[in-house]
């Protein structure tokens, strides 16, 4: 049975080194600065023969107030009222501090299962911390190395009873719970049908831009609560923050990711490293939402950000936040239509979709464009419509005859989707400009109805070889007879 261990502590303790020790991967920020985490990140654990859901937190301050570390606190103490387990790490090289006595009460009274963690304590270092770490009256600590993985076996053995008790309520929640007599299946699924979202596979969606564009704030109210660190300060995000949720009825993993800067500004090791960090998260997704400022739309980092998706071959939808503070909306949305056609032509006919989301405003709307987006993104058109195509795109424009000889477009498939992929079969495929290329890609688009929808065109030689072209001529064996020759095996 699963269940939830949300990690907690002072900052710079070593919790996102053992929430990624915990779950395989380098998913955690981890740096040598301390306040690196600031949202909550969830991940799938295995220790042993444990499964659990871990939760990285921000480090427990003393700030009470509305500040960024206020904010934090709050955010951390929220995901220990979540979580069925607690770890609570001390640093066993600091020793017991008077903050870690406050949170340790804190945490008493939050939750029921409290295991309390020493970290750092390998070698001799760590010794008298972990004597102190008894006066805290959560029970004896586990002596821990996130680092260097040592404590794993102790952590296991602490959390088992916690996952037996998880998998007696499951039980008997599953025994009082009504029978039902209906049954699905998904065995009618249309194989050839484009893919559609499932709760195993669901819509992957990335919110990308620069900072203090309210990316957080939109991925808020998208899933109805505060799940994400927000504030006027510009950069709050440093991970990709992902999270699930049904939206609107699709099942959908979003990702929130790190305002991204322009490359000369990004100096700092950390913020170089968040910024890794939301272009995997975008190499990951289908859908990308672009979110831009209403006030500073289009600047050079924005048309920067939208390329980067384009290229990654991922489906864009250009969103325009913090509408409600626009005052002539009419005159703006023009302005942006032409801008968005005059600054981005490798997205033409992408969705431009206006939102707020401090007000909830647009938000549906999105959801269509999203959708919408995704479905052309797994478009399938068949061979025979290609084709048909191909040939009154060749009768209204005739490709080019360099030298005099004109290259000849014989045959087109689709080739993949996600994004969509053609190939067209030709002669000398390398001198054809690329001005045709975008002239076929153009008319895909419109033609299929694939608005904005990144498309891979690629041109390969079909030259008409003769297959005996290479082979020696050779006499039969009864014509060889008939004229006296030797056979070529009697030779020498």
């Amino acid at each position: 049975m699963s269940f939830t261990l949300a990690i907690v502590g002072r900052p710079n303790v070593g919790k996102s080194t053992l929430f990624n020790r915990l779950v395989g991967r380098r998913l955690a920020l981890v740096d040598d600065q301390p306040g690196v985490t600031r949202d909550l990140r969830e991940g799938e654990a295995r220790l042993g023969g444990l499964h659990f859901t871990v939760i990285d937190t921000a480090g427990l301050e003393e700030a009470t107030d509305e500040s960024l570390q206020g904010r934090m606190r709050k955010l951390t103490e929220r995901a220990v009222e979540m979580a069925d387990a607690c770890l609570f790490m001390i640093d066993a090289r600091a020793g017991v501090l008077p903050t870690d006595e406050v949170f340790a009460d804190i945490l008493r009274r939050k939750n029921a299962h409290v295991i309390l963690a020493a970290n750092k304590a390998e070698g001799r270092a760590g010794e008298s911390g972990l004597l102190e770490a008894y006066s805290l009256g959560l029970g004896e600590p586990i002596q821990l190395s996130a680092e260097h993985g040592e404590g794993m076996a102790e952590l296991a053995a602490a959390l088992e009873p916690i996952a037996e008790e998880m998998a007696e309520r499951t039980a008997r929640i599953e025994a009082e719970a009504p029978e039902t007599d209906v049954a699905v299946s998904d065995d009618d699924a249309d194989d050839d049908a484009p893919r559609k979202p499932t709760r195993a596979r669901p819509l992957q969606v990335a919110v990308v831009g620069r900072p203090n564009a309210g990316k957080s704030t939109l991925i808020n109210a998208l899933i109805g609560e505060e799940r994400l660190l927000t504030g006027p300060e510009a950069g709050i995000t440093r991970d990709a923050i992902s999270l699930s949720f049904d939206w609107a009825g699709t099942p959908t993993r979003i990702f929130d990711t790190a305002g991204m800067r322009k490359r000369a500004k990004v100096q700092e090791k950390l913020e170089k490293l968040s910024v890794a960090d939301g272009l995997r998260a975008v190499k990951f997704a289908e859908v990308v939402v672009v979110l831009l400022d209403a006030a500073i739309p289009f600047e050079s980092q924005d048309l920067r950000i939208a390329d980067l998706a384009e290229r990654e071959g991922r489906a864009v939808v250009v969103a325009v936040n913090k509408w409600d503070a626009e005052p002539e909306k009419n005159a703006k949305l023009a302005e942006l239509r032409e801008a968005f056609e005059r600054l981005l032509p490798q997205l033409r006919g992408a969705p431009l979709v206006t939102v707020s989301a401090k007000t909830g405003k647009g938000l549906d709307r999105l959801h269509t464009a999203v959708l919408r987006a995704h479905e052309k993104w797994n478009i399938r058109v068949s061979t025979a419509r290609l084709n048909r195509w191909l040939e009154g795109m060749l009768a209204a424009h005739p490709p080019p005859a360099p030298g005099g000889r004109r290259i000849r477009l014989r045959y087109m498939t689709q080739v993949k989707s996600r994004p969509p992929g053609f190939v067209v079969m030709c002669s000398h495929p390398e001198k054809l400009p690329e001005s045709y290329s975008r002239y076929l890609i153009n008319g895909l688009r419109d033609d299929f109805d694939m608005p904005g929808t990144p498309i891979r065109l690629y041109m390969r030689s079909q030259a008409d070889k003769n297959p005996y072209k290479d082979k020696k001529k050779s006499t039969p064996s009864r014509l060889r007879k008939h004229l006296g020759k030797p056979s070529p095996k009697a030779k020498g």
